[in-house]
Order: C-alpha cells, then sequence, then structure tokens
C-alpha cells in the first residue's frame, strides 16, 4: 500500500518513499511518500497563500471547519484507533482513549476560535492617555512547521493543528517515521472541513532536508514537540523564528505517610508502565515515606508483575512491544548499567526483542542514567524518604520539568509542593501522567518553553497588536 502526501489539499507522490512497520510484527504496513527540499518549498509557498484566506474568514467559519474535523474523526475512530493501535504498538484501548481526546481537541478548538480575541487597555490611568482609547488584536503568525513524535501520532498532532486552524495561521506537519499513517488520514478528514485546502499539510519529509525549513524566512514558527537534543538543537538554528518546545521530562511521584496508598498504587502503576512508559509524562520516579514504603513498594511491585503482555490489537493488553528492539535495548542497558552498580532490581529487566518488561528498581543513586536521564521506557525506580522537604528535592534534583505527582492529605505538604516542585506542572493527589486537552501543558529547564492547550498554544501562535484611538 502506497501512502501520498497532502500539499495544497491534493494527494501527491513524493520524490522518495520509507516503509513503515508494524512495531509488534515487523511487517511492513506502507510504502510513504517523502517530499524533497523543492516540494517542502511549495508547500511554504501554498500555507502562505491559505494565510491569506484563514484571515478572511469569519469566527464561525473557523469553528465550523474545526467541528467537522472533530465530527469526521469520530465517524472514523475504530480506523483511527486500528492505525494508532499498527503503527505505534500502542494497545487498543489506549489508542481508542487517545482518539477520544483527539475529538475533543478539535471541538475545544471550536469553541476557543470563536472567543479568541484581545482585551480592552485602560490608557487613560496616565495624564497623555485622557481621551484614548485601546484594545488589542490577536494577529495570527502565519506559516507554522509542526513537527510531531511517535507517541500520540492523533492527539499531538491535534495539539498542533487544531490551536494553528483557530488562531487562522497555516500549518505543515512532519509526522514522525515511525508514525505518519494517523496523520495522513486526519488529512483525510480535514480535506472534508471547508477550509482552505492549503491551512493544513501533511508532509513526511527526511530529517537531511531540515534546513529548507530553518532557512525559509515564509516560515514564522517552529512547533516541535520531541527529544531534548533535538529541539534544543533547533532552537539554536532558528535564528529570529518563533519556536515552542515540548522536550522530555524524568516525572517524579511523592507518596507521604497520609496518603491514599490504594489510589496512588493504582494511579502509579498506571503513570509508570502505560504504553510502555513511552509517555512524557511517564512516571519515572517515585519517593515514598519510610513508614509505608516497604507495603507500598511490595504491592507496586506486585501491579507490575501483573501486567497483561500481548498484541497491541488484543483487548485485554496492556503492555505491548516498545516502539522498535532499539528503544528496549538502550533501556535494558541503562538497567543493567543501574544493577551492576549495587541498584536492586524488584521486577522485570528481561528483554525479548522489543518487548520489555515493567521494571522496578531500588537502592539506586542519582548518578544512574535511570534516575537523571528520561529513559522513556516502563521503568520505575522506588525510594525511600523520611522528610517531605527532602523528597522535594531529590525530585528537583533532573535537568526536566514538565510534571510532578503528590500523593497527601497533608495541606502542609501540597502547599510546600506547589511551590517548590520545578515543574510547568503539578499534580496533587494524582500521577504527572494526568492530562487534559484545554489545560496549560509544558515544562520548565530542559523540557523546554511555551504551552500547550488549546487557548495557550493559540496565544503562542498569535502576536499582540495594539490599537490606540484618539
Amino acid at each position: 500500500m502506497n501512502k501520498k502526501i497532502l500539499i495544497g489539499g491534493l494527494w501527491r507522490e513524493g520524490t522518495e518513499t520509507f516503509q513503515v512497520k508494524s512495531p509488534f510484527t515487523n511487517e511492513t504496513l506502507a510504502e510513504v511518500f517523502s517530499a524533497n527540499a523543492n516540494e517542502t518549498e511549495e508547500a511554504i509557498a501554498i500555507a502562505g497563500s491559505a494565510v491569506k484566506e484563514m484571515r478572511k474568514l469569519a469566527r464561525f467559519e473557523i469553528g465550523r471547519g474545526l467541528r467537522k474535523i472533530s465530527d469526521g474523526i469520530e465517524k472514523r475512530q475504530e480506523e483511527f484507533a486500528e492505525t494508532i493501535a499498527n503503527e505505534a504498538a500502542k494497545p487498543i484501548k489506549l489508542a481508542r482513549g487517545e482518539v477520544e481526546r483527539g475529538i475533543a481537541t478539535f471541538a475545544w478548538a471550536a469553541s476557543e476560535a470563536e472567543r479568541f480575541a484581545g482585551e480592552v487597555v485602560p490608557v487613560d490611568t496616565q495624564a497623555p492617555g485622557k481621551g484614548k482609547t485601546a484594545w488589542t488584536l490577536r494577529v495570527p503568525r502565519g506559516v507554522i512547521y509542526g513537527i510531531t513524535p511517535f507517541n500520540f501520532p492523533l492527539n499531538l498532532v491535534a495539539h498542533k493543528v487544531a490551536p494553528a486552524l483557530a488562531a487562522k495561521n497555516a500549518i505543515i506537519i512532519k509526522p514522525s517515521a515511525r508514525t505518519p499513517l494517523t496523520s495522513l488520514l486526519l488529512g483525510e478528514v480535514f480535506i472534508e472541513s471547508g477550509l482552505p485546502k492549503g491551512a493544513l499539510q501533511i508532509v513526511p519529509m527526511d530529517v537531511k532536508y531540515i534546513d529548507t525549513i530553518l532557512k525559509d524566512e515564509r516560515v514564522n514558527m517552529i512547533s516541535f514537540t520531541g527529544s531534548a537534543e533535538v529541539g534544543w538543537k533547533l532552537k539554536s538554528l532558528a535564528e529570529r523564528k518563533a519556536i515552542s518546545l515540548e522536550l522530555g521530562g524524568n516525572a517524579p511521584v511523592i507518596v507521604d505517610e497520609t496518603a491514599d496508598i490504594k489510589k496512588s498504587l493504582d494511579r502509579t502503576s498506571m503513570g509508570a508502565f502505560v504504553y510502555a512508559g513511552q509517555v512524557c509524562i511517564s512516571v519515572q520516579r517515585v519517593y515514598v515515606h519510610e513508614k509505608i514504603f516497604d507495603k507500598w513498594t511490595d504491592s507496586f511491585v506486585e501491579k507490575a508483575k501483573g501486567l497483561k503482555k500481548g498484541s497491541p490489537l488484543g483487548e485485554l493488553t496492556q503492555l505491548s512491544v516498545m516502539i522498535d528492539e532499539d528503544a528496549a535495548k538502550k533501556a535494558e542497558s541503562w538497567i543493567n548499567e543501574a544493577v551492576s552498580s549495587e541498584a536492586q532490581l524488584l521486577c522485570g529487566g528481561k528483554r525479548d526483542g522489543a518487548m520489555l518488561d515493567a521494571t522496578v528498581l531500588t537502592n539506586t543513586n542519582p548518578e544512574m542514567r535511570v534516575v537523571s536521564e528520561e529513559i522513556f521506557a516502563p521503568v520505575a525506580v522506588v525510594e525511600k524518604f523520611s522528610d517531605f522537604a527532602e523528597a522535594v528535592d531529590l525530585s528537583n534534583q533532573t535537568k526536566y520539568g514538565l510534571q510532578a505527582g503528590v500523593f497527601t492529605n497533608n495541606l502542609a505538604n501540597a502547599n510546600y509542593a506547589s511551590e517548590h516542585l520545578e515543574y510547568g506542572g503539578v499534580m496533587i493527589n494524582d500521577v504527572p501522567t494526568f492530562r487534559v486537552d484545554n489545560m496549560p501543558y509544558g515544562g520548565v529547564k530542559g523540557s523546554g518553553f511555551g504551552r500547550e492547550g488549546i487557548r495557550y498554544a493559540m496565544e503562542e501562535m498569535s502576536e499582540i497588536r495594539l490599537v490606540v484611538i484618539n
């Protein structure tokens, strides 16, 4: 099966091709066309024309188009879910959940498009402003280039496309080469939306052509989700372009002695092992109060051991293969490295091809990569603490700062965590893996900057223009 790229509302063959394979079966799912530098430049030119069309549309027209996209995904939601499961090896129940979120993301964007505006500015607060009226407009940035990862091939694409269109931009999506089929399926839905055909283009492209984007002044903004290494390099090369970066994480959870034990166990086991830990806000480090450490950890290990492994299409599957064998091998090597440095392996650590068992480690130290780096695998480290402030300090000992979780029924501890955890989001009595799609989502430190969440992303994707009338 050959899959064409979407440029200017037309399905076209690209100059190059690449194969998309199932991570579970290794079977070829599709041969996908890929754009070269010239075709990418053509897409940029088309996007520039589409921006002019988008700016002429009324808010209700933008909202109507976004609702059609939301409805179109809903009509084909099982097709989307199966595509995600096949190309990303995401268990089918999780894939269905992602599709539900994608539907909601575009629906939220429709509503935000209808009310997105500036504000009145009271300039008569000083004498020169007397008799003057001022307000701000939100002006679209123009052409946006979105680079998306493999792990949420619909909803993380939606988090770039939906706010870009809602703020009257045009956007070109470069999907992950591992999971482009879901993005291309979204392109089919978009064509039926009634919005300008060039406002969304799905253009797989080899990274060797990225200079085409970086050097083209017609591209006004880059929105990137992916690894910290690549993201910070893009920032250094983007020059005057606006850029938002949603990068990696190394998410901690603190469980104090007052916490609801069952709730903390259920949520933390989900947060650590969901989608084989291939989530930026996956739980990687757990700090448990010494009074409950042994009991809590024993139960956590049992939950990890009890996960049902299998095909991503299996209705009961909780843990399937990682995106490829290299990813599983890297995680395995970090586990072995930690164990060789006297970390204790409580469960897991075994790999069969791309399948890595859910793994729990303890007796680690901050120098071990399973603690200091983002492992992006079904691996969690559990350590004890005696003082809550100490647990917060341990949580902050990372270059990342995306989201953190705290389980406590102590209001003073909840307030202390909220003020002192160095993260873009702090979840009290939940795991950092919690996210709903209208909330501001993004990190600090090495986790990037800028915020997703429809309205917040629309602000990133637009500029303020001040109008003053005398």
